[in-house]
């Protein structure tokens, strides 16, 4: 950061800045934690000598904040995986069932907001396409962040919802279905070839939630790859160039993990193993009716706070998912 044509750059800069203040923040927290466990050192042994109920209180209460804190800072030592450190995107896409589909993928989106709201993360808003009546067609969150992705790729899969409608006046339990898709956003010194001939650009005017993101203008962009058939679309702009560069950056991001999959299905192939894909192999279930729980069905972790979690408490889901994966 000294070196005098570290600002040529500005993009390639923002990001070692990032890198470099999430390091300290890693070094910072452990200096902290060493520094609690220390003072606790000495409270034991107060306690030990003074036998003092009010202060053994206050020492059982200081040791189950340290642990919690132990736990997050052993979480965030395990995001070490090449792209756990950037930015992601995720996008939300509600299953068959119309109205009340659509209203549960905007209960999720409401979710995820709030959770990268209390992680400190920014949101963006890459494109929306409302419901017919309530909810969301389809939603693309840019949610920005050191370890975004890697606390967000917990998340990948289909999220069932089982409720009484509020859409039924009969009053009829219904089981709801949203994919939820991340994908780790790349730098720029990823090479991802895409070629010109291989792409169909669509410019339309953007829509938005609540009057956000409308323009006058054509121009959201929609750019369809044809030997794929991966599809992104980007509104968050008012410029139309704007709306292509990020769209076109999307574009590599999917395009590279599609082959980061391929990858990993030829290693299960040459395994013999076998992964169910589809809306059977739901990751989590959020149960408002007859009973109350939210349950991942990968590692069995549960809560029966449905509306913490609703409001962005999910840190316990994603802490069981990636120790998981280690385990």
């Amino acid at each position: 950061m000294l070196h005098p044509d570290f600002w040529n750059d500005q993009q390639a800069a923002q990001t070692v800045i990032s890198e470099a203040n999430g390091l300290k923040d890693q070094v910072n927290e452990f200096y902290e934690l060493n520094e609690s466990f220390e003072n606790l050192e000495l409270t034991y042994e107060l306690v030990k000598e003074e036998n003092d109920d009010e202060l053994r209180a206050e020492l059982e209460e200081e040791l189950g904040q340290l642990t919690g804190r132990l736990s997050q800072y052993e979480l965030q030592l395990l995001l070490s995986e090449e792209y756990d450190k950037n930015n992601a995107i995720l996008e939300l896409h509600p299953g068959a069932g119309g109205t009340e589909s659509q209203d549960w993928g905007s209960m999720l989106l409401r979710m995820y907001t709030r959770w990268a709201e209390k992680k400190g993360f920014k949101v963006e808003t890459l494109d929306y396409l409302p419901g017919d009546e309530a909810g969301i067609k389809s939603v693309t969150l840019a949610i920005k962040g050191h370890n975004a992705y890697g606390y967000l790729k917990a998340e990948k899969g289909v999220h069932r919802l089982v409720r009484i409608s509020p859409f039924d006046s009969s009053g009829r339990r219904h089981t709801s279905f949203v994919s939820c898709e991340v994908i780790p956003e790349l730098n720029d010194d990823i090479q991802i070839e895409v070629r010109t001939e291989d792409l169909k650009i669509d410019t339309y005017r953007a829509t938005g939630a609540g009057g956000q993101h409308i323009n006058t203008t054509d121009s959201a962009i929609r750019i369809t790859h044809l030997p794929t058939g991966v599809v992104v679309t980007c509104q968050a702009e008012r410029s139309q160039i704007k709306n292509r560069e990020a769209a076109l950056k999307m574009l590599k991001s999917k395009l590279y993990q599609l082959e980061i999959e391929r990858k990993e299905q030829e290693l299960l192939e040459i395994r013999g193993e076998q992964k169910e894909i589809g809306w059977g192999s739901q990751i989590r279930s959020y149960v408002f009716h007859p009973y109350s729980m939210v349950k991942d069905h990968r590692t069995s972790a549960e809560s029966g706070n449905v509306q913490a979690v609703m409001d962005g408490d999910l840190d316990q889901f994603i802490d069981a998912y990636l120790r998981s994966r280690i385990s």
